[in-house]
C-alpha cells in the first residue's frame, strides 16, 4: 500500500520470515563427529577447539599451544556443530529481519515491575528492583481455576482488594510525604504484591472477551488491567500472544492500549487511527524507523488473520490528573500502512474499526464532552441546574423516558438542619494547627480522633470505612487542611434523570474512583428515638438505624505485611439513632435509588464548630465507576417487628433493582 508518498513498502517480504525460536542444533553423524570433549576451562584444548566467553584471555587468543594439544589428544576429524535455519526459508534472497527471541517469552508479570520486559514489551531495561515476596501466611481464597479463568464477581473483587491496598499505601506515603517531600508509587508497590500473592484473574492470555470484564469497565491505574487479564504488559500499548499458524508459530495482537498521544479517529468514536510502537527517541537514542516485528508484527498478522482485538482508550479530564482508561469492546483491523512521523522516520499505522452489536463506551465519553462545552443542546433537558446555583457544580435534570417535567416541589440544600432533639451536649473540640494537620502529630486533636492517620489520601479519597471519620471543622485555624473532604461540596458533575422503573435516579457525567467522596445526605436531622411519627409516609428517609448488608471494603492488614489484629471495624457508630428527611428540604442525594448490589456506601463523619458537634451521612464509591452509571446505595432494611410464614419480615417495600443478589425487598 502507498502511504508515504509513492515509497512502496512490501511487509510480505518481512511475514515470511520465521521467529528465531524455530533455530535448533544440528549434529553431523555420529561416525564424522569428535568424542565428547570435557576440558577445563582455560584449557589445554583439542585442535579445533578454543575458549568461550567470559574464560577467554588475552594470553590465550594470542598464542596456541599445539605440541601439548598434540601430545594429550590425538588427531580427530574436526567437524563441529553446525547450526541451520529449519525448515529452510522460502526465499533466500529476502530480507533477514528476524524477530527477537525475547518478545516471545512468556510474560513474567509475577513481581509487577514495570522496568522489567513483559511479552509484547519495547523497553529498555533498567536496574532491577527487588521483587515482591509474597507473604507466607496471606491465602488469596481464589483457586487456580478461577485464577485462569475469572468471572464478574471475581473481577470487581480483585479490583477492590487491589485499590484497597493502594489506598493505604499511598496513606503511608503521604505521611513520609510531608516528611521528605518524596513519594512513590502505591499503585506500583500494590500491583506487585497482589500478583505475587495470586489476587488475580484471567491469567489464561487469549484473544477476544475477557471473563467478568465489562464494556465500559474503567481503570485508573494500568495494573489494574493485568490483575484482570485486560491487557498484560504494565507500559507497553500493544499486547499479544503465539499461536500457531499454517506453517509455523506466530504472534497475534490481543489488545491495544490507545493513549491518544498520537492516535486519532477521525471524529468517529468507533474508528481508531493506531500508531505502531517503537522508534521513540529517548534520552540516549535518536528516533528511528520503527520496525515490523513484536507488536507491530502481531497487529499485521491478526489483519490477515481478521482476528478482533481488544481496545482500551486512554481518556483525560481536566478534573483529573491522572489518565483513565476505559475499554471499550472488540475491533477489527481493517487496514495498515507506514507513513512518514512528526520526527521524520516512517511509522506503522492500523485502522481499527469497531465490531457493531456493542453497548457504547467511549462514544459516551465523547458525547460527555460535548454536553459539557454546551454543543449541541440535549435532548430531553428539562433544567441545566437543578440546584440554582446553590452548589459549585450544577445538576442537570433529564427526562428521556416520558413526558414527566420534573420531580415534585422541594428546597434545595446543601447542608443538614438539626432539630432541637437532636441537640448533642457533649462538648468536642477541634485542633489549633497552625497551617495544615500533619499526620502522626498526636498533638492535633483531629488526627488523635483518627488513631493517627489522615483519613483521606492526598487527593480526597478514603482510605478505609470506619465506624466515624473525624475531619476538621471550619473553625480550626488549619486553613489549607486535606482533612474536610466532606464540607467541600460536591466535586463531579452529577445529573438527575428519569429511569424506567424507578422514578427519578442519579448519575454522573464523569468518571468516579473508588474511594471518592460524592455527596452528603442533606435535610432536616432528628433524633428517632424522640420522634412520635413513624416517617412510614415520607419516600425521602435516610434511617441509620436500620440493619444494612455487611461487606469487605478495606484493605487486608496481612498483604499489607501489618498484624491482622489491627483490622478495624468497618461497623457505623452513630452517637445517636439518627433520620434524615429530604422531602421537604434536601439535596441530589434524595434521588439516589436502593440497589442490593450498590456502588456507593455511606459513612458517618461528624466534626466541630464552635464547640457543637455536627454528624453527616457521607457517601463514597465502592469501585471505579463509569460515566453515566446509576449511582446506587443499600437502603437497609428495618429491623424484624414479625413473622411471615416463619420468616422475619424485613423490608417493607418491593425491590426493582434487577440485581442478581436481589433480596426482594428493602426500607
Amino acid at each position: 500500500m502507498d502511504g508515504n508518498g509513492g515509497n512502496y513498502t512490501d511487509k510480505t517480504r518481512v511475514l515470511d520470515i520465521k521467529p528465531l525460536r524455530t533455530l535448533r542444533p544440528v549434529f553431523p553423524s555420529g561416525n564424522q563427529a569428535p568424542p565428547f570433549v570435557c576440558a577445563p576451562p582455560f584449557g589445554p584444548f583439542p585442535p579445533g577447539f578454543s575458549s568461550f566467553y567470559p574464560f577467554t584471555s588475552s594470553s590465550q587468543t594470542s598464542q596456541h599451544t599445539p605440541d601439548l594439544n598434540q601430545a594429550q589428544y590425538p588427531q580427530q576429524p574436526q567437524n563441529p556443530p553446525v547450526y541451520q535455519q529449519h525448515p529452510p526459508p522460502r526465499n533466500v534472497s529476502e530480507p533477514s529481519m528476524v524477530t527477537p527471541l525475547r518478545s516471545f517469552r512468556s510474560p513474567d508479570t509475577s513481581n509487577g515491575n514495570t522496568e522489567h520486559e513483559l511479552e509484547g514489551l519495547t523497553v529498555k531495561r533498567k536496574i532491577p528492583k527487588k521483587r515482591a515476596i509474597a507473604n507466607p501466611n496471606f491465602e488469596s481464597g481464589i483457586s487456580i481455576s478461577d485464577r485462569e479463568n475469572g468471572n464478574r464477581e471475581l473481577v470487581v473483587s480483585v479490583l477492590m482488594r487491589f485499590d484497597a491496598l493502594r489506598r493505604r499505601f499511598s496513606q503511608l506515603e503521604d505521611a513520609k510525604e510531608a516528611v521528605s517531600g518524596i513519594i512513590k508509587r502505591a499503585d506500583l508497590k500494590s500491583g506487585s504484591i497482589c500478583m505475587s500473592s495470586g489476587v488475580r484473574t484471567n491469567t489464561k492470555k487469549r484473544p477476544g472477551v475477557v471473563p467478568g470484564v465489562e464494556i465500559g469497565d474503567i481503570f485508573f491505574f494500568r495494573f489494574e488491567m493485568c490483575l484482570v487479564g485486560l491487557h498484560s504488559p504494565s507500559m507497553a500499548g500493544i499486547d499479544y500472544l503465539v499461536v500457531k499458524g499454517e506453517t509455523e508459530e506466530e504472534p497475534i495482537a490481543t489488545s491495544i492500549v490507545s493513549s491518544g498521544y498520537y492516535d486519532n479517529d477521525e471524529g468517529n468514536p468507533d474508528v481508531l487511527i493506531y500508531t505502531g510502537q517503537g522508534g521513540n527517541a529517548d534520552k540516549d537514542k535518536q528516533s528511528s524507523d520503527q520496525k515490523l516485528e513484536r507488536g507491530n508484527l502481531a497487529l499485521e498478522k491478526s489483519l490477515r488473520r481478521n482476528s478482533a482485538v481488544r481496545v482500551i482508550r486512554g481518556l483525560k479530564e481536566a478534573s483529573h490528573n491522572a489518565k483513565i482508561y476505559m475499554y471499550d469492546g472488540l475491533y477489527e483491523i481493517k487496514e495498515s500502512w507506514v507513513e512518514k512521523g512528526k520526527s521524520g522516520h516512517n511509522t506503522f499505522k492500523y485502522k481499527l474499526v469497531r465490531a457493531p452489536g456493542q453497548p457504547p463506551a467511549f462514544a459516551t465519553w465523547t458525547a460527555i464532552l460535548k454536553w459539557k462545552v454546551g454543543v449541541p443542546s440535549r435532548q430531553g433537558l428539562i433544567l441545566p441546574d437543578i440546584t440554582g446555583g446553590i452548589e459549585g457544580i450544577p445538576v442537570s435534570l433529564m427526562n428521556e423516558v416520558d413526558t414527566d417535567n420534573g420531580p415534585a416541589y422541594f428546597t434545595y440544600s446543601k447542608t443538614v438542619n438539626y432539630s432541637e432533639s437532636f441537640k448533642l451536649t457533649q462538648p468536642s473540640f477541634g485542633c489549633d494547627c497552625a497551617n495544615s494537620c500533619k499526620p502522626g502529630n498526636l498533638d492535633c486533636h483531629c488526627i488523635r480522633k483518627n488513631g493517627g492517620d489522615f483519613p483521606y489520601t492526598g487527593n480526597g479519597v478514603l482510605i478505609s470505612r470506619k465506624p466515624m471519620i473525624y475531619e476538621c471543622s471550619p473553625s480550626c485555624p488549619c486553613s489549607t487542611c486535606k482533612n474536610k473532604v466532606t464540607q467541600m461540596g460536591i466535586k463531579v458533575r452529577l445529573e438527575v434523570f428519569k429511569t424506567e422503573n424507578r422514578g427519578w435516579g442519579l448519575r454522573s457525567w464523569d468518571a468516579i474512583r473508588a474511594g471518592s467522596f460524592i455527596c452528603i445526605y442533606a435535610g432536616e436531622a432528628k433524633d428517632k428515638s424522640k420522634v412520635q411519627q413513624t416517617m412510614a409516609d415520607d419516600d425521602y428517609t435516610f434511617d441509620t438505624t436500620r440493619v444494612y448488608n455487611p461487606f469487605k471494603w478495606n484493605y487486608e492488614p496481612v498483604l499489607a505485611d501489618e498484624d491482622a489484629s489491627e483490622e478495624m471495624s468497618e461497623e457505623s457508630e452513630m452517637p445517636l439513632p439518627m433520620i434524615i428527611s429530604a422531602k421537604n428540604i434536601g439535596n441530589v442525594a434524595r434521588f439516589m435509588n436502593h440497589s442490593c448490589s450498590p456502588n456507593v456506601f455511606w459513612q458517618p463523619v461528624t466534626y466541630e464548630n464552635n464547640s457543637q458537634l455536627f454528624v453527616l451521612v457521607a457517601f463514597f464509591a465502592i469501585s471505579h465507576i463509569p460515566p453515566l452509571t446509576e449511582l446506587t446505595y443499600d437502603y437497609g432494611v428495618s429491623r424484624p417487628s414479625g413473622t411471615q410464614n416463619g420468616n422475619p419480615l424485613y423490608g417493607k417495600r418491593k425491590c426493582f433493582c434487577g440485581s442478581e443478589y436481589c433480596r426482594g425487598s428493602f426500607g
